[in-house]
């Protein structure tokens, strides 16, 4: 998938008159910080970090959440999501995606603790397809939440960041807030994972439903192991984006980890594909989390329907035997 052009226009004129040399530098203690620390990122404090988080972590967290929202429409396409809530929002990067997946959105509300962020969230909104009349609340999640019902709710790469037992409560009282769905996303790495899980059985506790991506609600058969359940969207890189990186890839996987709970008991996917299909001469070899836990599958050429079907399948998509899952 690729930015939009307006939001990565807006990205450019943010970045633009900045030292090149202190924005390599940014960016290589950015993603050093992130590849060993896991979930948590350093605060933003100079310029140069805020502007180096906007080429190199705002479009891959923007994949994240656009791959997850695409998910949630799929799952439930007659669920009309008019408001959203995006809690640690920074930037603005879920509201932006959620915006492009969603056009039905008519209100947009970010609670960011930053002051700089915040303003420049707003800058970026202007050039997306977020409502005109969003609102920016200036908010400590680590102290509780106060906000009133929206229809989506999205924690994304931010309940890492706080203490367990704040976390537990954010997650309560995001939950409260959701008129429909609750969204939390967290980096696809053994830590991540581990807060997904905390909160998927928070959730549970409450009777929220579970849609995806687990297509069950018993206990996660990957949470024993040495295993973590994760995903990853491809993204285009601009240019900006490959000298920071110092990558010559046109392109990157930022894998992550989600859930997605919602207050009708909507129906999930029957089962989920774990890793990349496995496309041998005549079969696909697929390794599945079903309801009856983790499960490979063959799925051979005499299979018509299901083998073209698991051809065209993608890591992280929903497999539904007898069904075509892509166009």
């Amino acid at each position: 998938m690729r930015l939009p052009q307006k939001l990565r226009d807006a990205i450019q004129q943010q970045t633009e008159g900045l030292d090149r040399t202190s924005l390599a530098q940014a960016s290589a203690e950015l993603t050093r910080h992130y590849k060993t620390a896991g979930v948590k990122l350093p605060a933003l404090t100079t310029s140069a970090q805020r502007a180096a988080y906007l080429a190199v972590r705002l479009p891959a967290t923007y994949a994240a959440n656009w791959r997850v929202f695409s998910e949630l429409r799929k799952l439930a396409p007659e669920s009309d999501i008019i408001s959203v809530l995006d809690l640690g929002s920074g930037p603005g990067t879920s509201l932006f995606a959620a915006a492009e997946v969603f056009p039905s959105i008519q209100q947009a509300t970010a609670i960011e603790n930053d002051a700089a962020l915040i303003g420049i969230a707003r800058k970026l909104a202007a050039q997306s397809a977020v409502p005109g009349n969003a609102g920016w609340v200036r908010q400590d999640l680590r102290r509780g939440l106060t906000c009133v019902p929206h229809d989506l709710v999205v924690i994304s790469y931010a309940l890492g960041e706080l203490p367990p037992s704040a976390a537990a409560t954010l997650v309560r009282q995001a939950w409260n807030c959701a008129r429909q769905f609750l969204v939390i996303l967290e980096p696809g790495t053994t830590p991540g994972f581990g807060v997904i899980t905390v909160a998927r059985s928070l959730l549970i506790a409450v009777d929220a439903h579970i849609l995806a991506p687990c297509p069950h609600a018993a206990a996660c058969p990957l949470a024993s192991t040495d295993d973590w359940c994760h995903f990853a969207q491809r993204l285009e890189r601009t240019s900006q984006h490959r000298q920071l990186k110092g990558g010559a890839l046109g392109y990157e996987d930022e894998k992550f980890s989600y859930l997605v709970a919602c207050r009708q008991n909507l129906t999930p996917a029957g089962a989920r594909i774990l890793r990349h299909p496995q496309k041998r001469g005549g079969h696909v070899e697929l390794t599945l989390c079903s309801p009856g836990g983790i499960e490979s599958r063959t799925v051979a050429r005499s299979q018509k329907q299901d083998y073209r079907s698991a051809r065209k399948a993608e890591w992280g998509d929903a497999w539904e035997p007898g069904k075509s899952e892509r166009s």
